[in-house]
């Protein structure tokens, strides 16, 4: 694909990921529109692509299609579910439609642990999946309207965007059960991390094996009054809350008045002049406490 005429860019955008380059629109070999987001001031940046791929954090393949759009669907947006945000491009650069952070968690009744397996699994036609089993859920189509379809963008990370009612394009590979061996997923060990079976048989272990080190990694889960066989419940409340009042409240939390600065302040010339003087005094002095340290000893 040519970038209208700019060699800069032509060299540097094999150094960037499809989804990064910013400015142009043009029609590749498989007659679809691409959205290449890139500047010319990061083009000759050497940023290795092999990077990310060696790590498993995207597919630079699967990326550039993703973001592909049929000539005849000039500026339909086309939905990315990253992580947490449901996200659509365009050449002014990404638009977040809807986020949701783990910090709100408390709020529906989750103090602890708000960044394992279990909190990633948090419209009336489209509820989702309201009873979390461990199987495939997959949103299908009601006769008034389709659900809401997202491609997922998140390398080889699972959320419980699925259960939530999304559309997502999506393997069983990518759930925690998965057997290679036998290409199958176990739904019963799946359903074990979504209601956080798996911290629950860790807190056991913890409380036969070594009770210091249980008292010390799980005092908050202690002090909330948090034991290994209400967790399960607890996270079914936490779902049901979070289906009665998905709405975002605002926080009342007010930005603090005076901000931290944890850079230097730029000096003004008298206060550097100062400065070097008083550095200048204080070698003086040392070296003035040497010699008549030197003349003592004699």
């Amino acid at each position: 694909m040519r970038t209208n005429g700019n060699p800069q860019l032509n060299r540097g955008r094999r150094f960037l990921a499809p989804s990064l380059r910013l400015g142009f629109t043009g029609i590749n070999h498989l007659h679809c529109i691409s959205l290449i987001l890139a500047s010319p001031a990061i083009a000759f940046r050497p940023r290795g692509v092999s990077e990310l791929k060696d790590e498993g954090k995207t597919h630079y393949r699967a990326r550039i299609r993703m973001i592909n759009q049929d000539k005849n669907k000039y500026n339909t947006p086309k939905y990315r579910f990253v992580v947490r945000f449901i996200l659509s491009a365009s050449i002014a650069g990404d638009h977040v439609l809807a986020a949701a952070y783990a910090h709100e968690l408390p709020r529906y009744g989750l103090e602890v642990g708000l960044t394992n397996y279990s909190a990633a699994e948090m419209d009336e036609e489209y509820e989702g999946n309201v009873e979390a089993t461990g199987e495939d859920y997959s949103v299908e189509p009601a006769e008034s309207r389709r659900p809401f379809r997202a491609l997922l963008d998140v390398g080889l990370v699972k959320t419980g965007a699925l259960d939530g009612g999304l559309d997502i394009p999506h393997s069983d590979k990518r759930f925690t059960g998965f057997n290679k061996d036998s290409n199958q997923l176990d739904a019963q060990v799946h359903r074990k991390y979504i209601y956080g079976g798996h911290i629950a048989s860790y807190m056991r272990t913890l409380m036969e094996d070594e009770p210091e080190k249980y008292q010390s990694h799980f005092s908050k889960y202690i002090k909330r009054g948090i034991e290994a066989d209400n967790i399960e419940e607890m996270y079914k409340k936490v779902h049901a809350a979070i289906r009665a009042d998905p709405t975002e409240k605002k926080s009342g939390k007010q930005p603090p008045k005076e901000h931290k600065r944890y850079n230097l302040k730029k000096l003004t010339y008298e206060e550097r002049k100062a400065k070097l003087i008083q550095r200048l005094n204080s070698l003086n002095s040392a070296a003035g406490n040497d010699d008549e340290d030197e003349e003592d000893d004699e």
